[in-house]
């Protein structure tokens, strides 16, 4: 009779015996948890944030440059959570030589680019994009090339919220220039 049990959960189990198995589920378990990790870690990987006082400074990036380019593209999204408009007056960084906040304009279809005066505004409550309606960072007089997955510190200046330390990375050229995250408001 206990042959007879012993073989019908043998027999159940594949053969194997009971450690084998858990052995054999658990593998199985941890393979799939690390294919789905490395399944998420572009994504996560892309996304970065920064937060000061009411406002969250989303994936500051700079486009990859071609060698010998002498300036850069740059972008970032601003979520104002609080009640106060502030205005983003400056971006800085020790390693590059002079960044501009520039808006571009095609009138009587000729495109024209020109430093904004006073800033990006960030009223109260919205969301603001260096990158939408032709507006972005210039980082300019570059000295090397930049690179995919290099990252370049810098300090967001803030009308009111001061200064802010970021990272923008360096990314591939896309079809987006400013992509959102959704964030509650």
């Amino acid at each position: 009779m206990a042959t007879e049990q012993a073989t019908r959960i043998n027999y159940r189990i594949g053969g194997m015996d009971g450690a084998s198995c858990v052995s054999r589920i658990v593998n199985a378990l941890t393979r799939n948890l690390i294919a789905s990790l490395l399944f998420l870690l572009p994504v996560t990987a892309l996304a970065h944030e920064f937060k000061a006082e009411s406002l969250l400074i989303d994936h500051p990036k700079v486009i990859e440059t071609p060698p010998g380019a002498k300036v850069a593209a740059g972008y970032l999204t601003v979520v104002n959570q609080g009640q106060a408009d502030d205005r983003l007056v400056a971006i800085e960084s020790a390693g590059i030589p002079r960044i501009e906040m520039h808006a571009s304009k095609i009138i009587d279809g000729i495109a024209s680019m020109k430093p904004m005066e006073g800033g990006l505004p960030l009223p109260a409550g919205k969301t603001v994009g260096l990158g939408e309606d032709g507006t972005h960072a210039m980082f300019m007089d570059l000295t090397k090339q930049l690179k995919e997955g290099e990252k370049i510190e810098a300090v967001l200046v803030f009308e009111k919220a001061g200064r802010v330390p970021v990272v923008f990375n360096v990314e591939k050229r896309s079809a987006q220039k400013n992509e959102r995250h959704d964030h509650q408001q």
